[in-house]
């Protein structure tokens, strides 16, 4: 009877290794495409095919989930936050992939294939939405909020020195205009969480 089971798992551990290894191949792939890609090109087209996509992904994932994040850690605790900060993290991923690949195919404005301006913004939500839901690992809330309050910084800051390289804004107006939006959101979740 074992024989009998042995026989399908190794074949589904056998299949699941090919899965793996396809898929380390196409992300391997569609990196070195990426990379090609961007040295082909001039600046303007760099910043419009992959830095703006990226830079939306990037400040929508980070402003956009403070407020649920924040929220959910002074409701109920540090787990809960992790939690609420992933799935808005991936929710958001999404909604902003599919938004930004839907919106314009790059035919008529010259931004580039809808697909790698969508998966760009897509990543770049994510990374913005999970860095400062992974203090929250840490179990005890008071001291995972103060991480995350510095790791917020941390991305907004980074926020505004792409925004000053890329699109020549100076960098104490950017910090002030996305630091604003990084409080106010982030005050938000502080008072609903407190409610």
């Amino acid at each position: 009877m074992l024989t009998a089971i042995g026989s399908p798992l190794a074949m589904a551990v056998a299949s699941a290794e090919a899965v793996r290894t396809d898929l380390k191949l196409a992300v391997s792939r569609t990196a070195a495409g990426l990379i090609k890609s961007w040295r082909g090109q001039g600046e303007r087209s760099q910043i419009l095919r992959f830095v703006q996509p990226s830079l939306i992904g990037l400040i929508d994932g980070t402003i956009s989930t403070l407020a649920p994040i924040f929220a959910a850690a002074f409701l109920v605790g540090s787990h809960g936050a992790l939690l609420v900060g992933l799935a808005a993290s991936l929710g958001a991923a999404i909604s902003m992939g599919l938004s930004e690949a839907l919106s314009d195919d790059g035919e008529l404005s010259g931004r580039g294939n809808s697909l790698v301006r969508g998966t760009l913004t897509g990543m770049a939500t994510f990374v913005g939405g999970t860095f400062h839901a992974l203090p929250f690992l840490i179990s005890d809330t008071q001291t995972a909020l103060k991480v995350a309050y510095v790791v917020v910084g941390i991305e907004l800051i980074t926020i505004a020195w792409v925004r000053r390289r890329f699109l020549q804004v100076p960098l104490h107006r950017s910090l002030i205009q996305v630091t604003m939006g990084g409080f106010v959101v982030a005050g938000l979740g502080a008072l609903i969480g407190h409610a």
